[in-house]
């Protein structure tokens, strides 16, 4: 039995994101779909799991986040409750449905997690996407430990159904991936999938412009009915407990909780913990800075909580000095530590505190740098061997750009191959040797992945075909999305027995169906791979060569 399905009233030690999928059972999750991303991939995973043991589960990995919240948003159309998860980045390329789903709405209760991570421990911006609640104009809550992850998520789908809005779920890093003891309520029932029933309504599901205009207004509404909701929120926790006071979200909370404790603060500095972010309770906020004479704003990355709390002081002509980014007392960027927070917390309320003095480490011998790299036996490193030892025959390697995308690849930048040189997201490998071709006679080889490849990498090729572009893509097909966790790819021949079948979706022939020339190698054999792609990278015409070879550690896995 999968250990997520622990009975009702035991503990289970459970990382945050293990926590969402435990709140998503207990609230009755019928429809989960995804795409895999960190910090966020163990929600899908375990849903995946959990889908062959539970008949009343449907979970699928879609191609990309954009087809998954689709699919979300069609089941809570039915009434029935589903949830879609991805990274913080993954919301970008989800934006266009998510936003315009804002207006339609959904019949059962929706749930969108969205993952940010805090100085891009594994992405490539980090970005604050509480911005998309703002955006959107949806409901956000923002969980600090795994217990409330659980909660949160279980309340989520309840608020959303009674609002018929999607809601949005914020975590970062340090919540998705920290442990800590959930209390499991009640399991749904799953002995049977039960089906729901779209009921046509042209005048909200169809969203031309007269019909927009109206569900505009109806959102508006429903946000001043989930602000009022906030105000009053248990997750929402106001302690008054003197002129000066402190307000956090998230992870943060955990790090001001410790703060005062260890500077003596606990019951002498006014606290408001914020766990129900947007809409932004004014009410709230107002009664809380009345009485005070400063305030200080724990929060990462951008100071939203921050600029909401000096708008509500300003128009309740408040005299409270609000103290944050702005001051300087925190950064924008990277995530917060315990120090930093006590630090902060010292300056702004001009306590008389001095940190410990570091530990002297100047007798450890400087240890050896350990930069990230691909496994031994990767076949991404097989492949780039080949294609750079063919260019410097031909005489192309120092003249050649080599676009490259999201994936284990990417370490590909490192010497000695050196073979990434430039990466802007998912795709843009493929797109980016458009404009590269235009703009530049140098010898163009992109790399993409397998995964990526079905993410975001067609259409930008459909665009080079039709548009006359001139490049090489080598497609690194590994049959899994291994950066990940090694969640299933529509190409990979290689799969469990629970997806035996499914059809295998051949990326050669793909490309050949739009007239594209493609060869298949094993870059493992190496003679063999060098001669079938000299003839390609000896023409500067639009071409593609598939490496196709599993990941060694995925295939490991059917070897035990």
């Amino acid at each position: 039995m999968h250990p997520l399905l622990a009975a009702e009233g035991e503990r289970r030690l459970l990382l945050g994101n293990e926590a969402i999928v435990r709140g998503a059972l207990e609230a009755g999750l019928r429809v989960g779909a995804a795409y895999p991303g960190t910090p966020s991939s163990e929600i899908g995973n375990n849903l995946f799991a959990l889908s062959q043991e539970l008949p009343g589960l449907y979970f699928e990995f879609s191609v990309n986040e954009k087809v998954a919240m689709e699919v979300a948003a069609a089941a809570a159309a039915c009434g029935l409750r589903s949830l879609t998860c991805m990274k913080h980045v993954g919301l970008n390329v989800a934006a266009d449905p998510f936003l315009t789903l804002a207006y339609v709405g959904v019949k059962g209760g929706m749930v969108v997690v969205t993952a940010d991570d805090p100085s891009c421990h594994s992405s490539q911006n980090e970005q604050d996407n509480r911005y998309y609640a703002r955006l959107s104009g949806l409901p956000m809550l923002e969980p600090a430990t795994p217990e409330e992850a659980r909660q949160y998520t279980a309340y989520a789908f309840e608020l959303s159904e009674r609002l018929e809005v999607p809601v949005l779920l914020r975590t970062t890093t340090r919540v998705s991936h920290a442990r800590g003891v959930v209390a499991c309520g009640r399991l749904a029932d799953y002995r049977a999938f039960p089906k729901g029933r779209f009921e046509k309504d042209p005048g909200r599901w169809i969203p031309v412009p007269a019909v927009a205009r109206k569900r505009h207004q109806i959102l508006l509404e429903k946000l001043r009915l989930a602000e009022e909701e906030a105000a009053r929120s248990p997750f929402n926790r106001m302690l008054k407990g003197g002129p000066l006071g402190v307000v956090a979200s998230g992870v943060s909370v955990l790090y001001v909780e410790d703060a005062l404790r260890e500077l003596g603060l606990e019951g002498k500095v006014s606290v408001l913990f914020l766990g129900f972010t947007h809409p932004f309770p004014k009410a709230l906020a107002r009664e809380f800075l009345s009485g005070l004479e400063r305030c200080l704003v724990v929060e990462e990355l951008e100071p939203y909580l921050e600029e909401a709390l000096k708008v509500t002081a300003q128009e309740a002509g408040l005299a409270v000095k609000i103290l944050g980014k702005a001051e300087g007392y925190f950064p924008r960027y990277h995530e917060f530590h315990p120090g930093m927070v006590k630090a902060a917390l010292a300056r702004a309320f001009e306590l008389d505190w001095q940190p410990p003095e570091a530990p002297d480490t100047s007798w450890v011998p400087e240890l050896p740098p350990r930069p990230p790299t691909l496994c031994p036996g990767c076949p991404h490193r097989e492949t780039y061997k080949v294609v750079k030892e063919v260019l410097q025959e031909l005489g192309e390697e120092e003249n050649t750009v080599y676009p490259t995308d999201i994936g284990c690849y990417t370490l590909g930048l490192l010497p000695p191959l050196r073979m990434a040189d430039y990466l802007l997201c998912m795709g843009s490998s493929v797109g980016s040797a458009c404009g590269f071709s235009v703009a530049t006679d140098q010898r163009l080889v992109s790399f993409i992945g397998d995964s990526t490849f079905f993410h975001a990498g067609i259409p930008p090729l459909i665009n080079a075909l039709y548009q006359g572009h001139h490049f090489t893509l080598v497609v690194l097909d590994n049959e899994t999305t291994a950066m990940t966790g090694h969640q299933p790819v529509p190409s990979q021949e290689l799969r469990p027995e629970v997806l035996k079948d499914r059809p295998v979706i051949s990326i050669a022939r793909l490309c050949e169906s739009l007239g594209i020339p493609a060869v298949e190698i094993n870059p493992y054999k190496k003679t063999e791979a060098k001669e079938a792609v000299r003839p390609v990278l000896s023409s500067k015409k639009l071409a593609v060569i598939v490496a196709k070879a599993p990941c060694v550690l995925y295939r490991a896995k059917f070897k035990k």
